[in-house]
């Protein structure tokens, strides 16, 4: 697995560009990998709500719940369905819109500097080992491309927005994760 760093794009991975991107501060250094959960519709896995989502083409008739979410503007640069496919939305070095009001080690607006990856799942329910797999093979990638990204500032969600966002929630197992990076 390797990152074209001129274009921003992962080798291999099924690409589905979203409008929800715009250009980092010319100042920002990409140095904080996040990691998110989610699932469409909630605690479901599969089919093509995420990618409707990320490209503002989700119906808002197809579930009750797409009708709070469907104007939403958001973005991960990946997301790692259940069974390990990568699915790049948003080139590395474009500034998706995963992490909202954030805050990582003092810094604030956390979209400016880090790279978003989804993970299919939700908060109590075990990620599948594909999905571990996928992730630590794309953490390497990402940390050979972009060697201020360490594994010391890989962080969830819920450690660069506490109390608003839980995720990848308790059942990620960190432990796990950090072994498989090596």
């Amino acid at each position: 697995m390797k990152v074209d760093v001129t274009s921003g794009w992962l080798q291999g991975a099924r690409c589905v560009g979203s409008p929800n991107q715009d250009e980092r501060p010319a100042d920002a250094a990409i140095d904080l990998l996040v990691i998110h959960g989610i699932s469409l519709p909630p605690g479901e896995f599969g089919g093509g709500w995420i990618d409707a989502l990320f490209t503002n083409t989700l119906d808002p008739q197809a579930h009750p719940y797409f009708q709070e979410i469907a104007d939403l503007r958001v973005s991960a640069h990946v997301l790692i369905r259940r069974d390990g496919e990568i699915v790049q939305y948003v080139p590395f070095h474009r500034r998706a819109w995963h992490a909202g009001q954030s805050c990582f080690e003092g810094r604030a607006r956390c979209n400016d500097f880090s790279i978003g990856v989804e993970l299919e799942g939700c908060d109590d329910r075990p990620y599948e080992e594909a999905q571990y797999t996928a992730l630590a093979e794309l953490a390497r990638a990402l940390m050979a491309a972009y060697p201020a990204i360490t594994p010391r500032r890989i962080a969830g969600h819920s450690d660069i927005a506490p109390g608003r966002k839980t995720d990848p929630g308790l059942a990620f197992d960190w432990q796990r994760f950090r072994t498989l990076l090596g």
